[in-house]
């Protein structure tokens, strides 16, 4: 088994090893052509050498960059050296293009345990290399640029030598992105024939852009949403209007190589609570500090068709949305962690007898008490849980681009109906974790001489990050749950309904039976909600139908984590079973309060008069 030498590291690496190996079998993707080249060995080696450039680098460098926070000299951003120390091992490494072809200098592992290793480096430094977004931004281009934008832009950005942002929001455009006024002009006569795509002049501004701006590359490839006005100067005022474009921080020719400064400008820093490490911004693109090729506004050339820019998009934010949710259990995992090591080594207490408390006795360390087990227990169900989730949305992503057409299909709707859970659930429940763990180091916890308060301040964006809960929420029950007369909710039964049996057969009766009320309670829940198909009626209360969904969903996973259990003497099967009664008993029986005011309709949120708020 593969070993790490923090604490950290020796927490993270065995709980890894068993979700991929016993649960996930990831070694049988080796079966199919795109992974014939890789073993167990590889994924190990893998994982092993990510864990030390994590623990070598990352780990130091986190406090730093959080306490050294980035700031604006000279039009740029400034960061210290122990960053750029992190995302220079980070890119020696050559890990970020790992899932991607080997045409493009990927190494076609699968996208499985691609997300394990950023398990690894998001709970040693989530803030340190703005890794996320560059894959994000580069895997877009591949499966919507030209040959041309993809050599050009997205191999330079898959090496680590470019990143790259999303650009969407505006200040009066957060998440209602039909409202952004940034606008593209065709850049004069022969726009169309530009070999790096359809040349346009941008001008606009964009708020809440991580790593926009930097020190650590010689480039930055921003996607930009922008409309193109019609010939009347018009836009259309419909998220049809809106197209996507590569608008690059230096302009670069066909071959990459870099020319000159294009017309995109840091407006601001904005101060965040967490993630100060990251660098986030506002940029203003065409206002005239900048003159590329002697003219106002910044070059972007079209990716695809005027008017798919969203469609676009999603591609990078949906990939971006199960990303969150990994991020958010891997600082869920590090406040574990931290909080179990602490929980061995602090004394405080004695136990309590009949007879009352013998203060001749020594001391216990604080482990011993049951309220700092129901604590580390929460943790480890919500973090842990929330990685095996994130990691099964990885594993349904392998089989949608490399299993059989009927592999393939199944993969497409899970994926589909799972996505608003994979980003919303850790969200919501590491960052409970973490507070119980600064709650588990008392008053040493909100201290920073502990890395537990800085993990929650860091674990508090996720649930902003790529659409808040409430959007989520809608996703879910507006949509996701009833695309194609909810062949995608039936779908995923099929899967809980396999746990169920499964766990029958291995004498996990009593949770098998809450699990399957569970799912009945929450396909009852959805009819009663769209009972009237008034969805003002259905809507009013989806953030608590996401909630309820979102802890059958995780009572599912640690159930089908405890079958594999079952079935393995691996150091981790213990620990999986004990983390599966827990949220059994304590947590499955939450979803009765969210899903009771969806099944009626609740009216107060939506009827209440805004003078009485």
């Amino acid at each position: 088994m593969i070993t790490g030498k923090t604490v950290l590291q020796r927490k993270l690496l065995p709980a890894l090893d068993f979700m991929l190996h016993d649960w996930l079998k990831v070694d049988e993707l080796t079966s199919r052509p795109r992974f014939e080249e890789h073993g167990r060995e590889t994924f190990d080696e893998l994982l092993q050498a990510a864990s030390e450039v994590a623990a070598n680098r990352f780990e130091p460098a986190y406090r730093i960059s959080d306490e050294q926070e980035p700031y604006m000299a000279d039009g740029g951003v400034v960061t210290p050296k122990e960053t750029h120390l992190a995302f220079e091992a980070y890119r020696d490494l050559g890990i970020l293009a790992a899932s991607h072809d080997v045409e493009f200098g990927g190494m076609q592992l699968p996208r499985t345990l691609d997300l394990a290793s950023r398990v690894i480096f998001g709970a040693s430094g989530h803030n340190l290399a703005p890794a996320m977004l560059t894959d994000a931004n580069a895997s877009l281009l591949l499966e919507h640029g030209t040959e041309t934008q993809k050599r050009v832009f997205a191999v330079p950005e898959l090496e680590f030598r470019w990143t790259g942002t999303m650009c969407l929001s505006e200040s009066q455009a957060g998440s209602s992105l039909a409202d952004i006024t940034t606008s593209a002009v065709p850049d004069g006569t022969g726009h169309e024939s530009d070999p790096l795509g359809p040349r346009y002049r941008i001008t606009g501004n964009k708020m809440w852009i991580s790593a926009s701006e930097h020190d650590l590359t010689e480039n930055i490839i921003h996607l930009v949403l922008a409309k193109i006005p019609r010939e009347d100067g018009t836009v259309d005022p419909s998220t049809k209007g809106i197209s996507l474009f590569i608008v690059p921080k230096v302009l670069v020719d066909e071959e990459s190589r870099l020319l000159e400064r294009n017309d995109v400008t840091l407006v601001s820093l904005n101060h965040k609570v967490g993630h100060r490490g990251t660098p986030n911004a506002a940029l203003t693109f065409g206002d005239g500090t900048h003159v590329p090729r002697g003219s106002k506004g910044a070059i972007g050339y079209l990716v695809g068709r005027p008017g798919d820019g969203l469609r676009q998009m999603f591609y990078m934010m949906n990939a971006a949305r199960i990303e969150i949710g990994l991020a958010a259990s891997s600082l869920g995992m590090a406040g574990y962690a931290t909080a179990l090591e602490y929980a061995k080594d602090r004394r405080q207490g004695r136990p309590r007898a009949a007879t009352g408390k013998d203060s001749s006795q020594p001391q216990v360390p604080i482990i011993e008490h049951a309220d700092v087990k129901r604590m580390l227990l929460a943790q480890k169900a919500y973090a842990e849980g929330g990685t095996a989730l994130a990691l099964y949305a990885a594993r349904l992503l392998d089989d949608q681009s490399t299993g059989s057409p009927a592999e393939a299909a199944r993969a497409s709707g899970l994926l589909e109906i799972l996505t608003p859970i994979v980003k919303s659930w850790p969200s919501e429940w590491c960052l409970e974790a973490n507070s119980l763990a600064i709650q588990v180091l008392g008053g040493a916890g909100y201290t920073r001489d502990w890395p537990v308060e800085m993990y929650w301040r860091d674990q508090r964006l996720n649930m902003i990050h790529e659409g808040t809960h409430g959007i989520q929420g809608l996703d879910l029950l507006g949509r996701k749950v009833r695309t194609d007369s909810g062949a995608h909710l039936d779908a995923l039964g099929g899967e809980v309904r396999e746990t169920i049996d499964a766990a029958e057969q291995v004498g996990l009766r009593a949770e098998a039976g809450a699990l399957a009320g569970a799912w009945d309670a929450l396909l009852d829940a959805t009819e009663q909600a769209w009972a009237t198909g008034d969805p003002s009626e259905a809507l009013a209360n989806a953030t608590p139908y996401l909630q309820g969904f979102g802890h059958v969903v995780a009572a599912w996973i640690h159930l089908d984590l405890a079958v594999a259990a079952t079935h393995s003497d691996h150091r981790e099967a213990p620990g999986r079973i004990a983390a599966m009664k827990y949220f059994f008993a304590y947590e499955l029986p939450r979803i009765g309060a969210w899903l009771d005011v969806v099944a009626r309709r609740e009216a107060l949120c939506r009827d209440v008069n805004p003078d009485s708020l």
